[in-house]
């Protein structure tokens, strides 16, 4: 995507109603004016918050707030320029349980209160193979005590990747260290009983992976107290 492209759909995203993209000191500074809000000031409803963690272009969390208008999803990535599709869709198609925050993972517990998320997703992340990125994998110990900090005591997390290293990985760290894995799966198009809403919503590089016959792998678990 080209440079100029970029700044058009940044300054786009400036003037979307669902999206939402605070400076790094509006959160770590200070109490973020959404965190524990986010029902209240945007969804105006009570139901269940779900997030959609490296949302990319944003179609997963689209595709599940369509699929379940009863539940609020919030895309997190900090690519604007990315959801910027998943955003102009949502307006377009008056989505309005989806919206969208630019800002980084690591920051996810400033901008959410205890308790205030229902279930994580983690969609096709960066598997961070290299030893030294290790720190910035989604599904390491770190990470997971942030969105311990956010889940509702009952909350789940899914990850669905076509990385079978990543899903080792996530497994051997979630069995070694007593977390609840509820559901895990390694080709999980080919098994018969897969969760619906794991194989009836597939972003655009997860399509091109099935056309490879690339297995996708998913874990549904929960974060032990």
């Amino acid at each position: 995507m080209g440079s100029k492209n970029k700044l058009k759909r940044f300054r786009e995203n400036d003037t979307f109603s669902n999206v939402f993209q605070p400076e790094r000191d509006a959160l770590v500074g200070t109490d973020y004016e959404l965190k524990g809000q986010w029902n209240r000031v945007f969804f105006k409803n009570e139901n269940p918050i779900i997030l959609e963690l490296g949302c990319g272009k944003g179609e997963y969390s689209v595709a599940l707030a369509q699929k379940y208008p009863n539940k609020n999803f919030i895309g997190v990535d900090i690519k604007g320029a990315r959801f910027w599709r998943g955003a102009k869709t949502a307006l377009e198609d008056e989505i309005p349980n989806v919206a969208f925050l630019r800002t980084q993972i690591e920051l996810i517990d400033h901008a959410f209160a205890a308790g205030e998320v229902d279930e994580i997703w983690i969609t096709f992340p960066d598997p961070q193979i290299k030893y030294k990125r290790t720190k910035h994998r989604l599904t390491n110990a770190t990470f997971l005590e942030r969105y311990k900090r956010i889940l509702k005591p009952d909350g789940v997390v899914n990850l669905k990747t076509d990385s079978e290293f990543m899903h080792g990985y996530t497994l051997g760290l979630l069995h070694g260290a007593g977390h609840d894995v509820l559901y895990a799966n390694h080709n999980v198009y080919k098994q018969e009983g897969s969760p619906e809403e794991v194989t009836s919503i597939q972003t655009y590089y997860e399509s091109q992976y099935l056309e490879q016959n690339k297995p996708i792998t998913y874990i549904r678990f929960k974060i032990k107290s």
